[in-house]
């Protein structure tokens, strides 16, 4: 006697996880809170402002608003300001990368200390805007 309720017990042991966790065999998947889509971005690289293509890459291009950042490679101090005056790196050192900008539209800029240093961003499959002004 006692050793058949020993079996069953043992039985029932052994199938209660399985009858436990709802049965149906399938995982569930967890719930919760979704988050939004990852930012695209892009680091462009200063280059010498003695050469024609001071800025890699020129005109850059997001696929989505996205976070834009300026990493200087040159031996000189640079400044990057957009031409319509919506963002300002402020000063970015020899082998510095500037703080990063979340840019919702493309736009046109230049180097605030080497004016003809001129770049555009171009944003979603669309090109940078046309550039208007003395950046130009």
């Amino acid at each position: 006697m006692v050793r058949r309720i020993i079996g069953g017990l043992a039985s029932f042991v052994v199938v209660l996880p399985f009858v436990a966790c709802g049965g149906g065999g399938s995982a569930s998947t967890p719930t919760g809170p979704t988050s939004p889509p990852p930012l695209t971005g892009v680091t462009i690289e200063i280059r010498s402002a003695t050469t024609a293509q001071s800025f890699s890459p020129n005109p850059a291009t997001l696929n989505q608003a996205g976070i834009v950042a300026w990493r200087n490679t040159d031996t000189d101090t640079h400044r990057i300001v957009a031409n319509d005056g919506s963002f300002d790196t402020g000063v970015i050192a020899p082998g510095a990368t500037s703080r990063t900008l979340t840019l919702a539209r493309g736009t046109n800029y230049h180097c605030a200390l080497h004016t003809t240093m001129v770049g555009a961003i171009g944003i979603a499959l669309e090109p940078p805007p046309e550039c208007t002004g003395p950046y130009c």
